[in-house]
């Protein structure tokens, strides 16, 4: 085969690339522009904490840590976080790190005003904390339910299909 036509055929596709996952909704949240108010005294009292363990170390890099270990804690709060439901799945990015859960791990869902965790239980469990996933709404309840309701109703379908 001659290098002419090597660099004219197409190259094979990994079967993961040709079946890309279709975005059905996408939003970001940013809990800080929602509540100012909030982020003013949650700032300063990180700063305070910071200052009182710097006065009583008489320590910079304590103080330092301190300030660095608070803000850590809270930085879903100050920084934004991008929700997109797929069609296979769920991705959600952070500043620091991005989950990636397929729906047919969640078995069922609660909801509260602020959000909705997707559980990988069919029953209640001290465990969907750690282990499920939380999707902050953002004026989009209704769409975001729509579609939880709709995957994670298919994902116990395919459950009782393989029970029977």
């Amino acid at each position: 085969m001659s290098a002419e036509s090597e660099n004219n055929a197409a190259p094979a596709q990994p079967p993961e690339v040709a079946a890309e996952d279709v975005t059905i909704l996408e939003w970001t949240t940013h809990p800080v522009k929602r509540k100012p108010w909030t982020a003013v005294a949650v700032t300063l009292f990180i700063l305070a904490v910071s200052f009182v363990v710097l006065a009583a170390t008489d320590s910079k890099w304590f103080g330092f840590i301190a300030l660095v270990v608070l803000f850590a804690s809270v930085a879903k709060f100050y920084l934004p976080t991008k929700f997109s439901l797929m069609d296979k799945g769920v991705v959600i990015k952070s500043t620091t790190q991005t989950v990636k859960k397929p729906w047919s791990m969640f078995r069922s869902y609660y909801v509260d005003k602020h959000g909705v965790l997707l559980s990988p239980f069919t029953q209640p469990s001290r465990l969907e904390n750690f282990r499920g996933i939380y999707l902050i709404f953002s004026d989009n309840r209704e769409a975001v339910m729509a579609v939880v309701r709709d995957h994670v109703a298919r994902a116990q379908d395919t459950d009782e299909a393989r029970e029977s």
